[in-house]
């Protein structure tokens, strides 16, 4: 049965239309699984399970993937769960999915705005009076970070270890965040450029609180956890543990050489609507199935959402959403998430019936970073294109905090 939201977005799909903006976009090239692609190659799980040993190999304690292509389920790990006590990880492990957690917050304000409830290129102000330096910027502009708000994190975290232990277990409001921000230039004007903040959801979560009236834990759990059936995600905060069999993630310190840091119990205050969800591959391969198959909003949303701005090599981003262009050709659409401990590739087909969730144990590594991008090449080129060397567009999602050390990053 279809979640009570996709009728609710039906019949305000109307109300929706009214406020397209047209924005620049990439060219368009095929979707897996649509009409005119033709059948996709089968994936390549033995590629996927070498690139999985070449993570750990790497420094990843742990590292796993799960494949859902139209019912028939691919699932690999290799390595532990837990560096104590040497459990052997799985597949079905919860981990923090850090800014996939971006994609459920834009899904949330995508559905307000079928309700009527909110305009995309309304100001942010406007629900939020006084909240931002600049009356231009819209919901659109955060949705699509494209608002010139200064990432805080980048400031939070210039020491890695250091700045992860003086937020572990602070609890922050939205409101301080935003504040943090607004204490530096912004990067570019309203409307300008991609450029990636967590920041700007941040404001997305402060939006949803105000329209709604109720918790981020709330929506997240009424509008796509319960009607999607997501038995293993969660939002905690401000509590610090992760509920249920869960794997542990570790932080890369700066230093060469120094010992992993366990950073699995946090508050992840810092995050919130940006990053802080819990889940689990089954969940995020289920969620952007749903999404990307018209059942989370209704089309003219789904279509907004999809709006792409260019966004790095082989990428571009819509509203809380990412595009990779892979190197046989293909696209596919959905997030990463860098947060201590944890690396996420979660992404599907156009069409939502190929996903793949690939996450790796470890964070603040920017090699294993680039080797777990790969396995978007063993999931939907096949065994030809995992074959060959380097990423698909290079990397391009290693948030400038979390780039092995490497000043001026790209973003996730």
């Amino acid at each position: 049965m279809a979640p009570a939201a996709t009728v609710r977005a039906g019949a305000a799909a109307a109300v929706l239309a009214l406020s397209l903006l047209t924005v620049p976009a990439h060219a368009a090239p095929r979707d897996l699984g649509g009409a005119a692609a033709g059948p996709p190659p089968e994936p390549d799980l033995t590629g996927l399970r070498a690139l999985l040993r070449t993570a750990r190999s790497q420094g990843a304690p742990g590292a796993a993937a799960r494949i859902d292509d139209a019912g028939t389920v691919l699932t690999t790990a290799v390595g532990v769960a837990d560096r104590g006590t040497g459990r052997t990880l799985g597949t079905a492990d919860r981990f923090r999915i850090g800014s996939v957690t971006k994609t459920f917050s834009a899904v949330v304000l995508l559905q307000l705005a079928d309700e009527g409830r909110l305009r995309l290129d309304s100001p942010v102000n406007r629900r939020l009076p006084g909240l931002l330096p600049d009356g231009r910027i819209t919901v659109r502009h955060v949705l699509g970070h494209r608002s010139g708000l200064y990432d805080y994190t980048d400031e939070m975290f210039a020491r890695t270890v250091p700045g992860f232990e003086a937020v572990r277990r602070r609890v922050f409001t939205l409101r301080q965040l935003v504040d943090r921000s607004l204490r530096h230039p912004r990067t570019t004007a309203p409307g300008g450029a991609y450029s990636y903040s967590n920041t700007n959801f941040a404001v997305a979560g402060m939006l949803i609180r105000k329209l709604t009236g109720h918790s981020l834990a709330t929506e997240y759990r009424e509008r796509i956890i319960a009607p999607l059936k997501l038995r293993d995600t969660f939002y905690v905060h401000p509590r610090t543990a992760i509920p249920g069999r869960h794997a542990r993630g570790y932080l890369t310190p700066d230093a060469a050489g120094a010992a992993l840091v366990d950073a699995t119990e946090q508050t992840a205050s810092w995050a919130q609507s940006a990053g802080a969800l819990v889940s689990s591959a089954r969940d995020l391969n289920t969620f952007l199935a749903a999404l990307l198959g018209g059942r989370l909003t209704s089309a003219a949303g789904l279509e907004q959402m999809r709006r792409w701005v260019p966004a790095g090599t082989g990428q571009a981003y819509g509203l809380g959403l990412r595009r990779r262009d892979l190197r046989c050709g293909v696209p596919v659409y959905g997030h990463t998430g860098a947060v201590q401990g944890y690396y996420t590739y979660a992404f599907a087909s156009g069409d939502g019936r190929r996903s793949l969730t690939a996450f790796a144990t470890i964070s603040h590594n920017g090699t294993v970073m680039d080797t777990m991008l790969r396995t978007l090449d063993s999931a939907f080129c096949g065994r030809r294109a995992t074959a060959r060397r380097g990423s698909p567009g290079g990397r391009q999602d290693v948030p400038r905090w979390d780039g092995a050390g490497a000043p001026g990053g790209v973003r996730n």
